[in-house]
């Protein structure tokens, strides 16, 4: 019998989600929902994990459930399809990270190559580390066994984790025996959309640094952070002037989200978006010109998002019923899992009073 295709994926609900969690996670999602191809696709709020260093803020992660969850209505993810469910409302996972601590050393996590760029990111060098931050593979390794998910749809940065709970998958069924499946990573195929940058060119998009364009963000706000903000070409100071397309974010967008029909709409001297940059790089097109159609082309794709999003966005209750029974059947699946897993440690105890024979045996 063929292996079954089961999907994990998710976010941690720390702010509304942006274009580079769309052409990074979402886009794809959707497009492997429709798909037909796979037997299960779940998508964790990972509300557990943003508490790792939100612990003294946790409205924050309460008030963006709910932003999260409607972006990801909003892009097409349909519940009838792909399974919503939030991690916090599923104790197997608390138990399994548990017991997966202690098949990992702590100077293996911290040479965890994500971990550690998180750190120095997040300044906790300085202030220490809290605990939960620094176990966060072992948690994650914990939500992707216990969906059974062996496909993981990653951005590239978090290919450390995928390999970490691979490691972990594997300790387990040696010393325990076969029960956990091996997952795979599967990064986008376009290498802009692995990593989208900031406007401003910072590789991570974020709501402290401003930098970031949001799936709910209005049109006009769009127009003022590209006009605003995004970075171009610093050498390319007159209109006639030869431009450079390394580090031009404006171009780096282009080629995330620009298709050939958007030139015949909304800049016509063009057929090809190899046409305009050849325009730029010899000189003769400028940057004003660029960002007006890169402003086209985003508002163009966020429009549909924007409407889905208010129609969701009037109808709370039916949001907060998509929640509840997500989660209610990612339990069930997480549940058997953990009893599989107890199972295999003998430590079941209560499952039968098998144990009682054993007892006599050993008195």
């Amino acid at each position: 019998m063929a292996e079954r295709k089961i999907i994990l994926t998710g976010d941690r609900p720390t702010g509304r989600l942006h274009l580079g969690h769309y052409v990074g996670s979402l886009m794809r999602r959707v497009e492997m929902q429709n798909s037909g191809e796979y037997d299960q696709i779940n998508i964790l709020i990972a509300d557990d994990q943003a508490l790792t260093d939100n612990a003294d803020n946790p409205g924050k992660i309460r008030d963006n459930i709910i932003q999260v969850v409607l972006d990801y209505l909003s892009v097409g993810i349909d519940p009838a399809k792909s399974t919503i469910c939030v991690q916090s409302a599923l104790p197997a996972l608390h138990a399994l990270t548990f017991y997966y601590l202690n098949l990992v050393t702590t100077a293996r996590l911290s040479r965890n190559p994500t971990v550690k760029a998180e750190i120095q990111m997040r300044g906790f060098e300085d202030e220490g580390l809290p605990a939960g931050f620094f176990t966060y593979p072992v948690s994650q390794a914990a939500d992707i066994t216990a969906f059974n998910a062996n496909i993981v749809p990653v951005g590239e940065d978090q290919l450390p984790m995928i390999e970490q709970t691979r490691e972990i998958v594997e300790k387990f069924n040696r010393i325990y025996g076969e029960t956990l499946v091996l997952p795979k990573a599967v990064i986008p195929e376009n290498e802009v959309q692995r990593r989208l940058p900031g406007v401003d060119g910072n590789a991570k998009m974020s709501k402290s640094l401003g930098n970031g364009i949001y799936l709910s963000d209005t049109a006009a706000t769009v127009k003022k952070l590209v006009n605003g903000k995004m970075f171009t070409d610093p050498q390319h100071l007159r209109i006639e002037d030869q431009g450079h397309l390394e580090g031009n974010v404006v171009f780096t967008y282009l080629d995330a989200f620009c298709k050939q029909e958007h030139f015949a709409a909304y800049l016509p001297d063009y057929a090809c978006l190899d046409e305009m940059k050849a325009h730029y790089q010899r000189g003769g097109l400028g940057d004003g010109t660029c960002k007006k159609f890169l402003i086209n082309v985003l508002n163009e794709l966020m429009d549909p998002i924007r409407e889905s999003r208010a129609k969701w966005e009037a109808d709370i209750d039916t949001v907060y019923d998509i929640i509840k029974d997500g989660t209610a059947r990612a339990r069930g699946i997480t549940d058997e899992t953990l009893e599989k897993v107890r199972s295999a440690m003998r430590i079941d105890y209560f499952k039968d009073r098998s144990i009682i024979q054993e007892w006599e045996k050993l008195l």
